[in-house]
């Protein structure tokens, strides 16, 4: 089928080359006025002025913008939907000055939710993602990366990235799976007689490859920080991916600064994330490499931390920097990711051109699709969210507020009736 999006107030493209843009390119949104864009099955077929388009094209099938904002779907790259039960008791614990490394101490954190995830079937698990992965989509997210990471044993990783599966098999939207197998260190496997090298030979010699053989994730991702996992410790569990196949993400000098940056850019990882501890080498690091900044403002908001990323001394470095929700309950717990963009104009100072192209383009380099998806421009996937608003500015302007009217994935409708 061939479809007309017609009457927009305006359409946005981020049209431009298929990568993450960089630096000052991040501001380069271009912004159409009384222009029209055709899609043929899954693919976006042409975009220009509306007159031209229209008699180009007089059999399509007319979708009526209603002088709405017409824009590619969002892209996040950086979402833990698997998981069981809220963690809103560690919210209170933390307003009365427990912090984060402390609540894991105590057995709450991470930890709480493995014990969760552990106890729950995979059809569970698929039952409580489902809604939640739909409430993601509902605010205009059309790709959204999924990681695994509350099971941290064989079985219930593997449990984890088949939910995953399922939830795309189930789902309009384009999923990216990932395998967090190392969120943390199991507390089994803290004191004698197992250890903490035991567990990350499981994940070397046992997790990974498994994950591989069943072809279960995209990417692999480590929670590189002080506490958690040691550059040392990252360097052979990624490199461990790698040679199964796996791209590679981190997260990155969160809390403190440990030089997981500087790892990102040197082993090629796809994104460093989080980043709100990155030092000064780590952002030289970054801009000098291919690698994503991907910056989590929601997070450090929840936490109420008094420091977000650096985001404007990463790109005025020249670095390539992405925006994500950190969707998981505990220390992001929400789906609305126009309200990232909020923040990310509020507390990290972008421009709301370099806040979209973070949301859309450069999520898209963060999760390896910058040739597929984020613009759109002819050859890319008709990925696309109409907002109720009449311009771009508009998006992180109304914050909280939920204004995202449809979305399609590849051309076919995944959220609202249009």
């Amino acid at each position: 089928m061939t479809l007309l999006f017609d009457n927009a107030s305006q359409i946005v493209t981020c049209a431009g080359a298929p990568r993450a843009r960089r630096g000052a390119e991040m501001r380069d949104l271009e912004v159409l006025t009384d222009a029209a864009v055709v899609v043929e099955g899954e693919r976006i077929a042409a975009v220009g002025p509306r007159d031209a388009v229209r008699a180009a094209h007089p059999n399509a099938t007319v979708v009526d913008c209603a002088r709405r904002l017409l824009m590619p779907g969002l892209v996040d790259s950086h979402p833990h939907g698997i998981f069981g039960k809220p963690r809103h008791e560690e919210q209170e614990l933390r307003g009365a000055g427990v912090g984060y490394m402390e609540i894991a101490r105590r057995g709450g954190g991470i930890h709480s939710s493995v014990r969760d995830l552990r106890a729950r079937s995979e059809d569970e698990l698929f039952s409580l993602a489902l809604p939640r992965l739909r409430r993601l989509a509902a605010h205009g997210t059309t790709t959204v990366e999924v990681k695994s990471g509350y099971g941290l044993s064989l079985d219930d990783e593997l449990k984890s990235l088949r939910v995953i599966r399922r939830l795309q098999q189930a789902l309009p939207l384009r999923l990216v799976p990932t395998f967090l197998g190392a969120h943390e260190i199991p507390l089994e496997y803290r004191a004698a007689p197992r250890t903490r090298g035991e567990y990350i030979a499981l994940i070397v010699e046992q997790m990974l490859p498994q994950v591989a053989a069943e072809g279960l994730a995209t990417f692999a991702d480590i929670f590189c920080e002080p506490g958690v996992y040691t550059t040392d410790e990252a360097r052979i569990i990624l490199g461990a991916a790698r040679r199964c196949g796996l791209q590679l993400k981190l997260h990155a000098d969160e809390l403190e600064t440990a030089g997981a940056a500087e790892l990102a850019a040197e082993i090629g990882a796809t994104s460093a994330d989080h980043l709100a501890a990155v030092s000064e080498a780590g952002i030289k690091a970054l801009a000098e490499s291919g690698t994503v900044a991907t910056l989590l403002p929601g997070t450090m908001l929840f936490l109420g931390r008094p420091r977000q990323a650096p985001a404007r001394a990463l790109i005025d470095a020249g670095a390539s920097v992405a925006l994500a929700s950190d969707f998981n309950p505990g220390t992001s717990p929400t789906v609305n990711f126009p309200l990232v963009l909020t923040l990310a104009v509020s507390q990290l100072h972008l421009s709301v051109s370099e806040a979209v192209v973070a949301a859309t383009v450069n999520g898209a380099a963060a999760v390896g699709l910058a040739a597929d998806t984020g613009q759109i421009a002819p050859g890319f996937s008709a990925d696309l969210a109409l907002y109720d608003i009449d311009d771009i500015r508009e998006l992180p302007y109304w914050y909280g507020d939920h204004r995202c009217l449809a979305t399609w994935v590849r051309g076919v409708p995944a959220h609202g009736v249009w």
